[in-house]
């Protein structure tokens, strides 16, 4: 029985309880622990109550739960009916979820009555009555309908090769348009699966940190790569500087993920307690969602211990395209998001529209196993795929000749000041250098003469004193950068937004500062 070669989901579930029933699969922060034989019997448990409550194959689930024991059970339940599922951020409020229940035809949608002082119950109930009789409402608190397994009908035989059927709609972060939703199938997912899992060397015996939302598609993806090892996840139902670094010391954390926001957590309680490691069994710090500044990497590698930052990049719709490997050389890992995982096409093409060369800037469009079926929305294709049938992915970057790609900011986040493209990455990566900065983004907003300004906004280090714009100003031209790229406003701020993934909101930054 090979658990490399499973189709889907459940099969995977399925194999891996049958390998190894009695191995610890989840523990939460109250000490809750299920084993992987304890998992398949309530996923098949909660699966026989969702089947008698009128779910079945191919209805639309919409779940938006926090990161509990009852959300991976209900995504093995959902693919043990062969539902399409359609898990949404906890963030999302009701003018996304409403549009989202509208465009996929969403059956059911799954929700807490109440979590961190929001009336979830109140909000599906408002989506519902705006979608008609069509959308039933399921509230559950950590407790999913049940029933007897015993009167599931068989689970249907994978789909082999490239009859996969869709199983997975995952939304997009709107900003000032509508989240667009991605179509996955359980392939697609498990081929970002199999590959994170080759990079980290994840294996029976490690203990990963699942401290961001499993809603997000990295969430099933760890969930996978959970099953495929054996391996354990410490599931974090919100995370929190003091609490989390707590309960993943407790539980021996072997890969503490998953992103800058998490790691500058770690880091800040490392100091705190400088005379031993908080981490006494890191192997390393998956990391991905937003590129990282390199400086990061050696303090993690020298404070926290292990290898440091192994991190990979890739999108919504394409999800870890590369990854860095655990025998990675120190500069590789602090200055690139490693390279294709396998099946993975890159190519990258200059502004102007041509093949760039090695080591030549452009924008990252690629093909891929772990790539989506196409958007909900048909209409959103044409621009998202390229006339060789690669995707869009709107990031820019490098490729060295060793094939490292280091990711250098996104097509929309290129200030152009004056005629001239101003990197935004460029400039967070140098201002992280200074000894105050705890955190950084760099922002392009409107100027009359210029066309647009660079603005930085920083979050000073705890203890440090005020940071003024003639510093930063000198800090940068001393560092080298050209003179066009320095900014011309400073704005300090406690923290600097990001969403649950660690992506900086910086369309937040600009309307706030864009009026003056």
């Amino acid at each position: 029985m090979n658990l490399l070669e499973a189709e889907t989901l459940w099969e995977l579930v399925e194999r891996r309880a049958s390998a190894t029933p009695d191995r610890e699969m989840t523990v939460d922060e109250d000490g809750r622990r299920i084993t992987f034989g304890e998992y398949q019997a309530a996923a098949e448990r909660a699966a026989a109550g969702l089947a008698a409550g009128g779910i079945g194959a191919g209805q639309v689930v919409s779940w938006m739960l926090p990161t509990w024991h009852e959300s991976l059970i209900l995504a093995a339940a959902l693919s043990r009916l062969s539902a399409v599922q359609n898990p949404i951020i906890p963030i999302y409020r009701e003018r996304e979820v409403g549009f989202i229940a509208a465009q996929a035809g969403v059956e059911v949608l799954i929700v807490p009555s109440r979590w961190r002082n929001f009336d979830y119950r109140a909000m599906a109930a408002s989506v519902a009555g705006a979608n008609g009789a069509g959308l039933e409402v399921l509230v559950c608190d950590r407790a999913l309908p049940e029933g007897d397994p015993g009167a599931l009908p068989p689970p249907p035989a994978p789909a082999r090769g490239g009859d996969a059927p869709v199983r997975w709609l995952f939304y997009t972060s709107g900003t000032t348009a509508d989240p667009k939703g991605a179509q996955h199938t359980d392939a697609s997912i498990l081929a970002a699966a199999r590959g994170m899992v080759e990079c980290l060397d994840f294996g029976p015996d490690d203990r990963g940190a699942l401290a961001f939302p499993v809603t997000h598609v990295a969430g099933p993806i760890w969930l996978c790569s959970s099953l495929l090892t054996g391996g354990a996840n410490i599931i974090i139902e919100m995370f929190d500087p003091v609490r989390t670094v707590e309960v993943l010391r407790r539980e021996r954390v072997t890969m503490a993920g998953s992103g800058t926001l998490f790691h500058q957590a770690y880091l800040a309680a490392q100091r705190k307690n400088p005379g031993e490691r908080i981490f006494p069994h890191l192997r390393n710090c998956p990391g991905g969602g937003a590129p990282k500044p390199p400086r990061l990497h050696y303090e993690v590698k020298d404070e926290l211990g292990g290898v440091g930052i192994v991190s990979g990049w890739g999108l919504t719709e394409v999800p870890i395209l590369t990854m860095a490997r655990q025998d990675d050389p120190d500069e590789k890992l602090a200055g690139t998001e490693g390279r294709p995982m396998p099946g993975v096409q890159l190519r990258v093409v200059t502004l102007e529209g041509v093949p760039a060369g090695p080591g030549q800037e452009g924008e990252l469009r690629a093909r891929a196993p772990q790539l989506m079926q196409g958007y909900l929305d048909k209409a959103l294709d044409a621009d998202a795929f390229d006339e060789e049938g690669y995707f869009r992915t709107g990031d820019l970057g490098v490729i060295d000749a060793q094939g490292y790609v280091t990711i250098t900011g996104r097509l929309k986040d290129v200030i152009i000041r004056k005629g001239e493209n101003i990197s935004a990455k460029e400039v967070e990566d140098l201002l992280y250098l200074h000894p105050k900065v705890a955190d950084v983004a760099v922002i392009g907003l409107p100027d009359p003469s210029s066309g647009e300004r660079c603005c930085a906004v920083v979050a000073v280090k705890e203890g440090s004193e005020p940071l003024g714009l003639g510093e930063v100003q000198e800090f940068l031209r001393g560092k080298g950068l050209r003179v066009q790229a320095v900014p011309e406003r400073l704005e300090l701020v406690e923290s600097v937004p990001r969403n649950a993934s660690g992506k900086i909101l910086k369309h937040k930054l600009k309307e706030r500062y864009a009026g003056g």
